[in-house]
């Protein structure tokens, strides 16, 4: 069953579970914010839902509770780092401030972090940096998690991918994995004891299905647009380790480190003041908004959206009404908060 809690309980709540898994004072405050921001989102299985198998990797030494990315290589506006197998959260809020701080002095700035862990939300920091004025582009390898087109055994992670545009009415932002649907979205539906709207992935028998638990089982799930999603994927992880001279997803695998452990993640922050005006990046954001938001809807009454309006209207009704939260995983992190 959903119930609603206030913002400030679930964050304050999450903060004192990773107080007592062992995060300093300044980590768990910025990942408990992070967690219960997404939830807010409407981001349910990356938000308080992620909380214990977060400890989990803590417990297991996966995650290591204190550790803080050290540079290993600059190149003029682009800078490596090892993230020492710290939290995801922190590395990647360091990885992506310190690329807007360089494209604020050379217009473009290129982060990538090795040895990192997961990262929860990908789409956390392509907000972040829209709320400070830069457009942004980041993702991360995975572990394998997803067969490539054609295979039935997982050899390709799902590699998550964000992409993001400022914009006072409310910014644009792209966060996708590059299978149709996360696993984190098929745990949330089958917890509501519901079908994905479209299939999702393959069951045991080879046989597409909307399920999710067929697909949990079978862990074939389906690549975003079939071969073309397989590709992009391959592309990204090969990117992402490349660029940080850290580990593909094959390496990731033979790390051990559990879920997204010791992966490899780029951040882009991009100062569009420093190649156009405003006037210009306006116009275009609104021509482009106002032509989709005048589509002639395929269905009676379905409301066409930009990327990120759908989060920002649940951000708005979360915040006055509170945040839903599945009981049971409430009730789990209350008990890991000692409350």
């Amino acid at each position: 069953m959903m119930i609603r809690i206030p913002f400030d309980e679930l964050a304050q709540t999450i903060e004192s579970a990773f107080l007592k898994a062992g995060l300093a004072p300044e980590f768990a405050a910025t990942c408990a914010r992070i967690h219960a921001e997404t939830s807010q989102d409407g981001v349910y299985s990356h938000g308080l839902n992620r909380v214990e198998k977060f400890i989990d990797y803590v417990n297991h030494g996966w995650v290591n509770p204190s550790a803080k990315p050290t540079l290993a290589c600059q190149l003029g506006n682009l800078e490596i780092y090892d993230g020492q197998l710290g939290p995801g959260i922190t590395n990647a809020l360091f990885a992506m401030d310190r690329a807007m701080e360089i494209a604020g002095d050379m217009g473009l700035g290129l982060v990538t972090l090795r040895n990192t862990t997961h990262w929860m939300r990908g789409g956390s920091y392509g907000w972040r940096a829209a709320e400070k004025g830069f457009m942004s582009i980041c993702w991360t390898n995975t572990e394998s998690c997803m067969p490539a087109w054609g295979a039935q055994s997982s050899g390709i992670g799902n590699n998550p991918f964000v992409m993001s545009i400022p914009r006072e009415e409310g910014h644009v932002v792209l966060d996708m994995a590059m299978s149709q649907y996360s696993y984190g979205k098929l745990e949330i539906t089958r917890l509501k004891g519901e079908e994905l709207p479209y299939p999702g992935g393959f069951n045991k028998a080879g046989d597409l299905t909307s399920v999710p638990a067929e697909i949990e089982e079978s862990r074939r799930i389906l690549p975003t647009g079939f071969w073309k999603g397989s590709s992009f994927a391959v592309m990204l992880d090969l990117f992402a380790g490349i660029l940080s001279q850290g580990n593909t997803t094959a390496s990731v695998d033979k790390a051990g480190y559990g879920n997204g452990g010791a992966c490899s993640q780029v951040f882009i922050a991009i100062d569009p003041l420093k190649i156009s005006n405003q006037a210009f990046l306006n116009q275009a954001l609104e021509a482009t908004i106002n032509q989709i938001h005048h589509s002639k809807p395929a269905e009676s009454g379905a409301k066409i959206q930009y990327p990120g309006e759908g989060s920002l209207r649940t951000r708005k009704e979360n915040q006055v009404l509170g945040v839903p939260v599945h009981e049971a995983v409430w009730e789990r992190v209350k008990a890991l908060a000692g409350r």
